[in-house]
């Protein structure tokens, strides 16, 4: 072939590749703008280290040529695959384009997302969706809802295998909301992301209410009421740039090791300021996050669903540059009582952890489970089942300090030497008990404290003996169910010594297929 044929074919080529950039056109790309979003490829762009995405199948267009689709065709279709880095680590990742016919999901849209996906699967690397989509191409009838189904199977197939992130900068209505259902965390951008399953109209006409967009399936909603949302975010730049966060405390897939970071914060730090942070009154509320500061690495901690049952806190952080998982209930909201969403929003958490080699430090100061009707009915037994099951199941390292009370099944339930913790840990100021001294003393000494000329100040009395002689830690830890008592101020020295020895740690569960977990 002659030079310029070549040099023809090659501008050709070119031409084409500029084509495709665009989407569906100049004037879809400014209505995009207009409505304050970026457009697909932007947003790659923004999440992926600068100028290392490579896009992947940007020819393919769609086959349907009935219902008004005819010659209507854009490269690449309704979506922009591919993959990149993210801090110097390969990530795939797949952009809807809300510029060609909605984001609509067609047959070639399904299969090019399952191909990032399997190559993800594949390779061992994590795989971001951004989502931004009309919902399935009704042109293309049952071909995308078929396409949604092979989604769901690689999302279900690759959990646990490799993280799925989802992030959600546009509509997502009906079957498409259960593909980042699936995924393992799910970012909103406020005023831009909405999930529903079925919209507005849909749910005036069924049931009579009248709602909008944003009350239905806005971020706010999924962030604090269904809990379906982990992430929210103002703006798409900062949604981006938190995803690019949370990749770096994960590991690229199940086999591999999270990532470490240096950090000049030292691993034997102490803080005498933890000892005064938990009230001698063990029904005087502070805020377990003053803790977490002070225990990680350069005070950084990325906390995940922070408004969403807020009565107990996870999230992610460091110590020696090694990531951790972190749970601890929350003595400022519900006196860090486990209820039913709770339980299950630090169940999931857990079991993401131990699917990805994630050590866990639990930080425990819990009263109990929630009393009341609502809470029976609702199922307290079976999704504090949850968190049991989650627990016991885990094989990781798992490190638990308890820092006030600790009591009846709640006690066992936060990361308890039962339940197969490695280095279970207390202040002088914990608590272990069946029950607070208070109750305790009603049930056991109720006569005598009825007898007497003065109730309240035998009761105090009794509650003072049994709390010296029942509850304090070194009850526990004669037993073996404490591997130390010690000075608050130590804490994160001890904690990041349990890491270190445990860092090599092998466990294995009993062959099986799977647990049944109680759904």
């Amino acid at each position: 072939m002659e030079k310029r044929q070549i040099d023809e074919k090659i501008e050709a080529l070119a031409a084409l590749r500029e084509q495709s950039l665009l989407g569906g056109g100049q004037q879809r790309v400014d209505q995009q703008h207009q409505r304050g979003k970026l457009t697909a490829r932007e947003r790659l762009a923004k999440l992926m280290d600068e100028g290392t995405f490579q896009e992947i199948d940007s020819f393919v267009t769609h086959r349907a040529t009935e219902f008004g689709l005819g010659n209507r065709t854009f490269l690449g279709d309704a979506v922009v695959t591919g993959y990149g880095s993210v801090d110097g680590r390969r990530v795939f990742a797949y952009a809807q384009d809300f510029t060609v016919f909605g984001g609509s999901l067609s047959e070639v849209v399904g299969e090019k997302i399952c191909k990032v996906m399997d190559l993800a699967g594949k390779s061992g690397w994590p795989v971001v969706g951004l989502n931004d989509s009309g919902g399935a191409r009704i042109q293309e009838g049952a071909d995308s809802l078929a396409a949604y189904g092979d989604i769901f199977l690689r999302n279900t197939r690759y959990s646990g295998v490799i993280p799925q992130i989802s992030v959600i900068m546009g509509p997502s209505a009906g079957g498409a909301v259960y593909s980042p259902a699936i995924t393992d965390f799910i970012f909103m951008v406020k005023g831009i992301g909405q999930m529903y399953i079925t919209g507005p109209d849909v749910v005036k006409a069924v049931t009579g209410a009248d709602v909008t967009h944003e009350e239905l399936g806005g971020a706010d909603s999924h962030a604090s009421r269904s809990g379906v949302a982990h992430f929210v975010y103002p703006t798409e730049e900062e949604c981006l740039s938190e995803v690019r966060r949370l990749l770096s405390f994960l590991p690229s897939n199940n086999v591999g090791d999270p990532p470490v970071y240096a950090t000049s914060d030292p691993a034997g730090r102490e803080d005498p300021e933890l000892r005064y942070i938990v009230p001698d009154e063990a029904n005087r509320p502070y805020d377990v996050r003053e803790i977490v500061y002070r225990l990680v690495d350069d005070e950084e901690f990325m906390e995940v669903q922070p408004d969403y049952a807020p009565n107990v806190v996870v999230g992610f952080a460091r110590f020696a540059g090694r990531p951790a998982g972190i749970v601890g209930n929350q003595p400022a909201y519900l006196a860090g009582v486990l209820d039913i969403n709770a339980s299950a929003k630090a169940a999931r958490f857990v079991r993401f952890c131990d699917c990805f080699s994630i050590p866990l430090v639990t930080l425990v100061d819990v009263p109990g489970f929630m009393p009341g009707v609502d809470q029976e009915y609702g199922g307290i037994i079976r999704h504090g089942a949850k968190l049991i099951y989650a627990y016991a199941e885990a094989t990781v390292p798992k490190i638990s300090v308890i820092t006030r009370k600790a009591y009846g099944g709640a006690y066992i339930v936060m990361s308890s030497k039962h339940l197969s913790a490695d280095i279970n840990l207390a202040w002088p100021s914990a608590e272990i008990a069946v029950m607070g001294p208070d109750g305790a003393v009603n049930i056991i000494h109720r006569e005598q404290i009825s007898q007497s000329e003065n109730p309240e100040q035998t009761r105090l009395e009794l509650a003072k003996d049994y709390q010296e002689r029942f509850t304090n830690p070194y009850v526990a830890a004669s037993r073996g169910y404490l591997d130390d008592v010690i000075d608050p101020a130590q804490t994160r020295g001890r904690i990041v010594s349990a890491l270190d020895v445990l860092q090599g740690k092998r466990d294995s569960l009993p062959p099986r297929k799977h647990g049944n977990i109680p759904l």
